[in-house]
């Protein structure tokens, strides 16, 4: 089979670029078939206890190693009295290092976690504002 020309190769790489498939912002969330995204948060029947048990493993260096410094006291996303924002944040940091929509198994943590396609940053309880003015989730 001969080389493709170098005109060819000029014509075909920029449509070849725009059908490629593009990673999510800031690994916020993982595509799945259908153009739509995941993200492993917290249920809201879960008990305290089971989220925070779940937080503990995910977050610890011999469980899951997610990395949440954005959920620790000082971090960008501590939030004290909102501990399912704090599991929804550790669990879906899991989640995505474990492999995402490819490891669905990943988004479990003894049935405290769910996944779900609706964006947990775009609902308006979840929104607050930073002291620099600019919205942070979770």
């Amino acid at each position: 089979m001969p080389a493709p020309s170098p005109l060819r190769l000029l014509v075909l790489a920029p449509i070849l670029l725009l059908l490629a498939p593009r990673a999510s912002a800031a690994g916020a969330a993982v595509g799945v078939s259908g153009g739509g995204q995941l993200w492993c948060v917290a249920k809201n029947n879960a008990e305290d206890g089971a989220l925070q048990s779940a937080i503990d493993w995910a977050c610890s260096a011999d469980g899951g190693r997610a990395d949440c410094a954005a959920i620790q006291q000082g971090g960008a996303c501590y939030d004290p009295p909102d501990l399912q924002r704090h599991a929804s944040y550790a669990f879906n940091d899991y989640f995505l290092r474990a492999g995402g929509a490819a490891s669905p198994a990943a988004c479990d943590f003894s049935g405290a976690a769910a996944l779900t396609a609706l964006n947990p940053s775009k609902r308006p309880e979840s929104r607050r504002r930073s002291i620099l003015g600019f919205e942070s989730f979770f």
